[in-house]
């Protein structure tokens, strides 16, 4: 009998399944787009009866279209966005899900700021408040809404409430927990402290409880089987915040060893092999049970080209078999780089510097086309995975490569842009879903299967493609890079006066 391995991978768009032999070759998988509401500027929310009912479904397909039988699955691992907030009752039902595009809390994060409580809480976390942190929103929800803030009885992320459907257990990993600043991150443990810090003292108990990423926490219960077509007994770990399933599953392991994904967030990682480093990042992570993962990221990726796309490109390409994306990254490649070429913001959910910003063309001239707007996306993401990997370097994280994984990497055009703009290669791993293999890897190593996640990289992790950057592009580029960071500078008090209208506007319909 074959061994196979379930990877789940739960974004803030997409949840996907996939079955992996013990070599990394995708044997079948399935994907399912959710929907996500804004009931008010600001607010991006999803239903989790939803996400349930489309986790079960793609599980179902999956197992389905691999033509094998449940019992050849030996194991099962979800990965999941990070932060954001995902409660259930206390009577164990789904009560709220908020996504991590969310920025509801960016007035009280401006307010700790004034207060310094982001210097209390990095102490302790290694994180400082920002508007869709999971604690930050909790404490607004404590705010705002206390109504539901008393209905809570289990806080936890995304993936977490996946695994609690399928082994009814009230749990996450320490990589999700310190990812979304709410362990303490030298001793991974709650800290009381930490949660007074963020006015939440008295919510300690409706954390989870902790376990590592690939420790066995439970088995499929009898009626998440029923629901999923998995075989009732199949042992599940805890699971992975997504950024760190997305670098073990591209193949970083080794400390040093740099990851960077062009998803709906821009996320730029280092391994490092303690907890600290020689200045300020925005946020560490645990990478396995003794080293860990510095991070610079925001949500300034690839969701800004899939706006692009859905607005004004939905059907383009259809009628010759291309998909709108391919059409994009096409009229990109059409255009001949140039200085006075458009700069593009990619702010549509504001920045990690600045809750207020926007996205933005700046430069726009009328022989400017199509492809030049697509271009300037793709280089404006880039140069937003510059910014943060500056800090990264200033902190002490140094490499001098990277793997690019994400929905950007599956462009013949973007990584280029990225090895150009970084100065550094770049390498894409063959999977597309690094995030589900990443997840698989750690369901393996749980099983006994793998001693650690480097061994099953090892074992299922392949190299595609490799890409070097061209030093006159790079120079290009860090003049334009200059422009891009000089013009959100002289942007920022619009932005500020465009958000201040924006809840005028807001408290009036109320």
């Amino acid at each position: 009998m074959a061994d196979y391995l379930l990877g789940l991978d739960a974004g803030n768009t997409v949840i996907k399944a996939v079955i992996f032999d013990l070599e990394g070759n995708e044997i079948a998988a399935a994907a399912q787009e959710g929907h996500s509401r804004v009931p008010r500027p600001g607010h991006v929310e999803r239903g989790l009866e939803e996400l349930w009912t489309h986790a079960r479904a793609v599980i179902r397909q999956c197992v389905e279209r691999a033509g094998i039988r449940a019992e050849e699955i030996v194991a099962i691992g979800c990965a999941g966005h990070g932060n954001g907030l995902y409660a259930l009752d206390q009577g164990g039902e789904p009560l709220l899900g908020i996504q991590s595009l969310d920025t509801r809390a960016a007035g009280l994060v401006e307010e700790w700021k004034a207060q310094g409580v982001g210097d209390r809480t990095y102490a302790i976390g290694r994180q400082r408040p920002w508007p869709s942190q999971t604690p930050t929103l909790l404490a607004w929800l404590k705010r705002y809404q206390p109504e539901t803030f008393g209905r809570i009885g289990t806080v936890f992320l995304c993936k977490d409430f996946i695994v609690n459907r399928l082994t009814g257990k009230r749990v996450s990993d320490v990589s999700d927990m310190t990812g979304c600043g709410l362990l303490n991150v030298v001793n991974r443990h709650y800290d009381r402290d930490l949660m007074a810090a963020f006015d939440l003292g008295e919510a300690t108990g409706l954390l989870p409880d902790l376990a590592e990423s690939a420790d066995v926490v439970g088995t499929v219960t009898p009626e998440a089987a029923a629901q999923t077509g998995l075989a009732a007994g199949t042992p599940v770990v805890g699971g992975l915040f997504d950024v760190i399933a997305s670098a073990v599953g591209s193949g970083v392991t080794r400390t040093g060893a740099a990851s960077i994904i062009a998803g709906t967030w821009s996320i730029n990682q280092v391994i490092i092999d303690g907890p600290d480093l020689s200045g300020p990042v925005f946020m560490s992570s645990t990478f396995d049970r003794s080293r860990y993962m510095a991070i610079e990221s925001s949500a300034t990726s690839a969701a800004n080209l899939e706006w692009l796309v859905r607005e004004f490109f939905a059907e383009s390409g259809i009628e010759d078999g291309r998909s709108p994306y391919d059409v994009c990254c096409a009229l990109a490649a059409d255009i001949e780089p140039a200085a006075n070429d458009p700069i593009y913001h990619p702010f549509l959910y504001g920045a990690q510097q600045d809750g207020n910003a926007r996205a933005g063309f700046y430069g726009v001239a009328g022989w400017h086309t199509k492809g030049h707007l697509v271009r300037a996306v793709l280089e404006g993401v880039a140069f937003g995975h510059r910014q943060h990997i500056a800090t990264m370097r200033s902190a002490g994280a140094t490499f001098d490569e990277a793997v690019l994984s994400g929905g950007g990497s599956r462009s013949l055009i973007w990584p280029q842009i990225f090895a150009d703009v970084l100065g550094v290669p770049v390498s894409v791993a063959r999977s597309r879903e690094t995030g589900a293999l990443g997840a698989a890897i750690a369901a393996g190593t749980g099983a006994g299967i793998f001693a650690d996640f480097s061994e099953g990289a090892a074992a299922m992790v392949k190299t595609e493609r490799h890409y070097r950057p061209n030093a006159a592009m790079a120079r290009h580029y860090t003049r334009r890079y200059e422009l891009y960071r000089d013009i959100a500078d002289a942007m920022a008090p619009i932005w500020r006066r465009l958000s201040n209208a924006e809840v005028e506007v807001s408290e009036a319909a109320a």
